[in-house]
């Protein structure tokens, strides 16, 4: 771990996941925001945040010496769990580290930048709790993006995905700096989204969303209606499943007439 130069602070966030649960009287922090102005500057002494949800946001303005925050939300029967950080565009003054058994692996660095510094990231916690569980399916999802999704997978995603859209492609840009895609989706039918990504334009009354995916994965405009399903991440829609509609719908009628469908999908 190395201090930042001509500084004697160590400048240092460690992030530490606890899977024991909330301790008696704990009440659940999601998101923490401090500066390290406030703190005595002759203090060797390492600051501590614990946080207790399984997404929130931490920002550290004027970092000074380091800062242990600990994730220990109520996951004590969870056989895994992934912790996923997002540093903020402006990520200045401070290094993050993972803790894990006591050896410390980092993550992110500053940028070098003479303005204020602000050390700031969302994190988010995914979870196991067996091969069944809803968790377990979307980061099978995430693993297999890049792929055309099986008959089950699909079934499956529509099931529990965090949205499920029917629409078209209005455009696709890349970002090859940040090695994703966007692709801009006219929507004819919600028929779930978790929260309001996808948004009805006041001017058009067209609803619109933009979804992300990885750019390894080279989509490509195509015609037609598809079902675009994914995951939200830090506020953001990711792809998962992706048929053309047509093809979606015979799938699902055919596992309907057997009995192999996981779930009811709204069909009008």
């Amino acid at each position: 771990m190395a201090a930042e130069r001509g500084s004697p602070s160590l400048l240092a966030l460690l992030l530490l996941l606890a899977g024991g649960g909330q301790r008696p009287g704990a009440a659940d922090y999601c998101s923490w925001r401090g500066s390290g102005l406030s703190w005595e500057p002759r203090s060797r002494a390492v600051e501590q945040v614990h946080l207790r949800c399984t997404e929130g946001s931490l920002e550290w303005m004027y970092p000074a010496r380091a800062l242990r925050v600990v994730l220990e939300p109520n996951l004590s029967s969870a056989r895994r769990t992934t912790v996923c950080i997002k540093p903020a565009s402006d990520f200045q003054g401070a290094s993050i580290y993972v803790e894990r058994a006591g050896q410390l692996h980092l993550v992110a660095s500053p940028q070098r930048d003479i303005s204020r510094r602000t050390a700031s990231f969302q994190y988010e916690l995914l979870t196991n709790q067996g091969a069944a569980g809803p968790e377990f399916k979307k980061m099978a999802l995430v693993e297999a993006m890049c792929r055309p999704c099986d008959n089950m997978e699909l079934l499956m995603a529509i099931c529990s995905s965090d949205f499920v859209v029917k629409g078209s492609i209005r455009n696709v840009s890349h970002d090859s700096e940040n090695h994703m895609s966007q692709v801009d989706v006219s929507i004819q039918k919600v028929y779930r989204q978790k929260n309001r990504i996808f948004q009805q334009d006041e001017a058009s009354g067209e609803w619109r969303g933009p979804i992300r995916t990885l750019l390894q994965c080279k989509v490509k405009k195509g015609g037609g209606d598809f079902l675009f399903t994914g995951n939200e991440h830090f506020g953001e829609a990711w792809l998962g499943c992706a048929p053309r509609f047509k093809d979606f719908m015979f799938i699902y009628r055919a596992a309907r007439e057997r009995g192999a469908n996981p779930c009811e999908f709204q069909l009008n």
